[in-house]
C-alpha cells in the first residue's frame, strides 16, 4: 500500500516543516513494525519549495492470516487460498489507517514542539492514494471528502486497460488537495475514511472502537452530511455500537449548538445504581435445556459424547439422580481439562464412582457405550465431515442405541442476528457445516425412522420468528416397539 502527503512552501516557511510536523526526518529512510508488515516513510523530494512524504506499507499476508478474524465455511482449496491472495498488500484499507495512526501518532494528534505555530495552521496539502477501495465508486468518494474542504479528484480504476469493455473495478485513484486543512485534520479523515471506503476491517471491531471514531472525528464527524454511513461502516455495521455512536454524536451536536459542554446536556438522567441483569449466555441456557430433557426421560445413566471441556459432566454431577456419567472425547487435551474442572483427583470416593472419561472416537463402534438410558451430542455433530455422519448415526444410534438421545447444533439461519459474525462465516473455525432448521429436521427424521425413534424439536435461545431459535435440539425417544424388543 501506498500513500503520499505533499506540501508546499516559500522561503520564509519551507515546506521541509512537513518533516517536523511528521516527527521523520526527510534526510533518512525510517521503518517501523506492525502486527501485520512493515511501514516505511521516505522523502521522494525535500526542499523549500516542495516536500513529499511517502508512506509505504509492506503487508505480511501469512501474519495477517494468522491474527486474523474468523476462517469462514473452511475447508474449501479456494477459500484457502483466498486468505493468501487478495488485494490486501496493494489496496488502501484500515491495515493503512492502522499505520498511519501507529508511524503518525503525533501528528495526527496535532502535536509538534518543534513548529508548535505550524501544527495548528493550514497548509497547501495535497495526499495522492492510487489504489484505494471504493465501495461506492468515485461519488460516495466525493461525498465523504467534499464536505471537509477537499478538492477530490477520484478517477476510476479498470479491470484490465487492455479489455475497456469489462468496465471499471471497485477501485480508484485519489487526489485530494486542500488550503484549509492543518495537517492533523487531514491525517484524521484518512484514518477514518480509508476503512469506510473499503467497507471492511482487519481486525475485531469492540466496544472502544467508539471512542477512537469519536477522538478522530472530532470537529468534523458530528455535522458530516454522510455521518450514519460513515459511522455504520467504520464500526463493521454492529448496529449496538452505531447506535451508540450516534446518541453520542448527536450529543456533541446539541453541546455545539448550545455553545456548552456535552456534561451539561446529558445530565437529564442521574446515573444506574443497581446493575442491569445480565442476559444467561447461551451455552448455560443449552445445558439447562439438555439437563430438563434427561430429567424428563428418566435417566439416570447418561453419556456425554464429545463432553469437551467436561462443562456437562460437572452440571450433571450436581444433581443425584444422575448415578452414573461417562464423559468421552477424541481430543486427549480436552479430557485432560475436563478432569481439571471436574477435579476428579480431590474427588470424593463416592463422587468418583458416579463419573468416568475415557478417549473414544463416534466415527468408530465402541461397545464401553452400550447399555445407557441416554447420550447428549451437543454442538458435536457440526465438527465432522458430512460424509463421516452415518458413521456417528450407526455408532451411536445403532450399535449404543440408548433409549434417548439428545442432539443440539447451531442453526445457520440464526447467524444474520450476531452482529459480531461476519456475513458467511460459521460461528467456529472448525464447524464443516451448519444446518438450517430444514436440513437438521430432515437429518433427524431419517436416522429416527432407520433406528427405531420419534424425534421432537426443541428451541434453545430466544426463538426469533424469521430466522428460528440460536441452537436446535432434537430429542430421539426409542419407540415403544423398539424398546419392547430391546429388553
Amino acid at each position: 500500500m501506498f500513500l503520499t502527503i505533499s506540501t508546499t512552501g516559500t522561503p520564509e516557511r519551507p515546506a521541509t516543516d512537513l518533516g517536523f510536523l511528521l516527527h521523520k526526518h526527510p534526510d533518512k529512510a525510517q521503518a517501523f513494525s506492525t502486527s501485520y508488515g512493515k511501514a516505511h516513510v521516505v522523502y521522494p523530494e525535500a526542499d523549500a519549495e516542495r516536500c513529499t512524504a511517502a508512506l509505504l506499507l509492506e503487508v505480511d499476508a501469512v501474519a495477517l492470516v494468522r491474527r486474523g478474524k474468523g476462517k469462514g465455511r473452511g475447508g474449501a482449496p479456494d477459500a484457502a487460498l483466498a486468505q493468501y491472495v487478495n488485494d490486501r498488500p496493494y489496496a488502501a484499507s484500515s491495515l493503512l489507517a492502522v499505520a498511519l495512526s501507529a508511524v503518525f501518532s503525533s501528528a495526527m494528534r496535532g502535536v509538534c514542539t518543534a513548529r508548535p505555530e505550524r501544527a495548528g495552521q493550514p497548509l497547501p496539502l495535497r495526499v495522492e492514494v492510487p489504489a484505494l477501495p471504493a465501495r461506492g465508486g468515485p461519488d460516495l468518494v466525493r461525498n465523504l471528502f467534499a464536505p471537509l474542504g477537499w478538492t477530490v479528484t477520484a478517477e476510476p480504476v479498470a479491470l484490465d486497460a487492455e479489455f475497456p469493455e469489462w468496465g471499471d473495478s471497485r477501485y480508484v485513484g485519489l487526489v485530494l488537495e486542500s488550503e484549509t486543512l492543518t495537517l492533523a485534520e487531514a491525517l484524521r479523515h484518512l484514518y477514518v475514511l480509508l476503512p469506510v471506503l473499503d467497507d471492511a476491517k482487519h481486525y475485531w471491531v469492540a466496544s472502544d472502537e467508539v471512542d477512537k471514531l469519536l477522538r478522530a472525528g472530532e470537529g468534523w464527524l458530528p455535522s458530516h452530511p454522510e455521518q450514519k454511513l460513515i459511522t455504520s461502516r467504520y464500526l463493521s455495521r454492529r448496529w449496538s455500537l452505531t447506535r451508540e455512536a450516534m446518541e453520542r454524536l448527536e450529543l456533541v451536536r446539541l453541546a455545539e449548538a448550545d455553545d456548552s459542554e456535552v456534561e451539561e446536556i446529558d445530565n437529564a438522567v442521574e446515573a444506574e445504581t443497581e446493575t442491569e441483569e445480565k442476559p444467561t449466555p447461551l451455552a448455560v441456557q443449552r445445558r439447562d435445556a439438555i439437563i430438563d430433557v434427561l430429567k424428563t426421560s428418566g435417566a439416570s445413566r447418561v453419556l456425554d459424547l464429545g463432553c469437551g471441556q467436561g462443562q456437562l459432566v460437572q452440571a450433571l454431577l450436581k444433581d443425584t439422580r444422575f448415578t452414573e456419567i461417562v464423559g468421552t472425547d477424541v481430543s486427549m487435551r480436552a479430557l485432560t481439562i475436563a478432569g481439571r474442572r471436574l477435579k476428579l483427583d480431590r474427588m470424593g470416593e463416592r463422587q468418583a464412582s458416579r463419573v468416568q472419561l475415557f478417549q473414544s472416537s463416534l466415527a468408530y463402534t465402541d461397545n464401553r457405550l452400550k447399555g445407557y438410558d441416554a447420550a447428549v451430542l451437543s454442538e458435536v455433530v457440526e465438527h465432522l465431515d458430512l460424509p463421516r455422519l452415518p458413521a456417528l448415526e450407526y455408532a451411536v444410534f445403532g450399535a449404543a442405541h440408548p433409549r434417548t438421545v439428545v442432539v443440539t447444533t447451531p442453526n445457520v439461519e440464526y447467524n444474520v442476528r450476531w452482529e459480531t459474525l461476519p456475513a458467511g462465516h460459521v460461528r467456529h473455525g472448525d464447524h464443516r457445516f451448519e444446518w438450517t432448521r430444514a436440513e437438521f429436521g430432515e437429518w433427524a427424521a431419517k436416522v429416527a425412522q432407520r433406528h427405531g425413534y420419534d424425534v421432537e424439536f426443541v428451541p434453545v435461545g430466544p426463538d426469533d420468528p424469521e430466522v428460528g431459535p440460536p441452537t436446535q435440539m432434537a430429542v430421539f425417544r426409542m419407540t415403544t416397539a423398539k424398546e419392547e424388543k430391546a429388553a
